[in-house]
């Protein structure tokens, strides 16, 4: 399998978010949250019905930063885990990517959401 190098975790805003688009049609895309030295990374797409979540390009957080928000559904997911808390999806999550770090660059297998 091959790797996708995403950016740099600082190119992160800090308690914000970064999309990445979808390598081919195929797949949703990813975004990726970084909290303080944390970064998380998920598919780009709600567990309920596989649409995109964010409410405007890049944008994936409530307004107060506490947790992702579905723009489709509102549902509401914990950042840290994914875990869907609120909504028509509850107690499901979304798809967290793994990823490693490779000369200060996250990368990401070709598979996953690309």
């Amino acid at each position: 399998m091959t790797k996708r190098t995403l950016c740099a975790p600082a190119d992160i805003p800090n308690h914000g978010t970064r999309a990445f688009p979808a390598f081919t049609r195929a797949h949703a895309g990813l975004f990726a949250i970084r909290q303080n030295t944390r970064v998380m990374i998920y598919v780009n797409a709600c567990p309920h019905l596989g649409v995109p979540l964010d409410w405007a390009p890049g944008s994936f957080l409530a307004s107060d930063g506490s947790r992702i928000v579905c723009a489709t559904h509102g549902a509401e997911f914990e950042i840290e885990t994914g875990l869907c808390q609120r909504g028509p999806c509850k107690g499901d999550a979304l798809e967290s990517v793994p990823y490693t770090l490779e000369a200060g660059m996250i990368a990401v297998s070709s598979a996953a959401g690309l």
